[in-house]
């Protein structure tokens, strides 16, 4: 089954998160593998290997404003994916793809790549794919889709980005 959290607003990525400790407490195999971000000083990294949920980054952490992506940058994207394949292949019960339509829409990956990878999908996988602008397909083929909506946020306040909130 594939969900996706996708949409403007906070939360995507604390609701896959969530979705993937529920599945370790039943005693599911578990992989996280996140796009574009890197540094595993958030609570999510920290918390989650512990815990026993395979955890990966594949990204530079330099943001894509006014650029293209780099090789490197490519190579680390598509790592995580053929990393996020063979987790699927190797047995595991749910799989998060964290920030994979910025991974698209960027051009680090193909579409049509996951595409592939969601129509030979085992039916005993869940796949959790998030980011804002997930590409129509995508949506289109998942079972649970929901839209993060933001109605209001302390950045527009300027509060930044605080330590067990939102990092």
């Amino acid at each position: 089954m594939i969900q996706v959290y996708t949409g403007d607003g906070k939360g995507k990525t604390t609701a896959a998160i969530g979705q993937a400790t529920r599945a370790k407490g039943q005693g599911l195999k578990v992989g996280v593998f996140q796009f574009l971000k890197a540094g595993k000083e958030t609570g999510e990294a920290r918390i989650l290997e512990k815990i026993g949920i395979l955890f990966r980054q594949y990204g530079s952490g330099r943001w894509f404003i006014n650029r293209l992506p780099e090789q490197e940058e490519i190579d680390l994207a598509l790592r995580g994916l053929k990393e996020a394949e063979q987790a699927i292949t190797d047995g595991y019960d749910l799989v998060v793809l964290d920030e994979i339509s910025h991974a698209i829409n960027f051009g680090l990956i193909s579409l049509d790549r996951v595409l592939l990878l969601v129509a030979d999908l085992p039916k005993n996988v869940e796949l959790v794919l998030t980011g804002r602008d997930m590409p129509e397909q995508l949506v289109a083929r998942a079972e649970l889709v929901t839209e993060m909506k933001e109605v209001k946020h302390p950045y527009k306040k300027g509060i930044a980005s605080r330590r067990g909130i939102e990092y």
